[in-house]
């Protein structure tokens, strides 16, 4: 079963969706699980730039299935933002 079939059959909630970021932060961009807050600036914290950023958006798209929209991605600046897009993204 996928990540995304799971997400979405269990009504994710924001945990297991903060868990499931903090996997692909750390086996894509190596960034510390404990580093990865809902908190954390992606930018200033984490140390992702726009390239990263961009390969973020895609990791998103797997995980939900679903397209985000360029103007939507450019209002994400914290985990928090990431967990509530992915959540919006599943509802949808």
């Amino acid at each position: 079963m996928s990540m995304q079939t799971l997400l979405v059959r269990e009504g994710a909630t924001d945990t297991q969706i903060l868990e499931h970021l903090r996997a692909v932060l750390r086996s894509n961009f190596e960034i510390e699980p404990e580093r990865i807050t809902l908190q954390a600036n992606l930018f200033s914290d984490l140390d992702l730039d726009s390239i990263d950023a961009v390969d973020l958006a895609i990791k998103l798209q797997e995980l939900t299935g679903k397209r985000i929209k360029p103007e939507d991605f450019k209002g994400i600046r914290t985990i928090g933002d990431v967990v509530g897009t992915v959540r919006r993204l599943l509802a949808t």
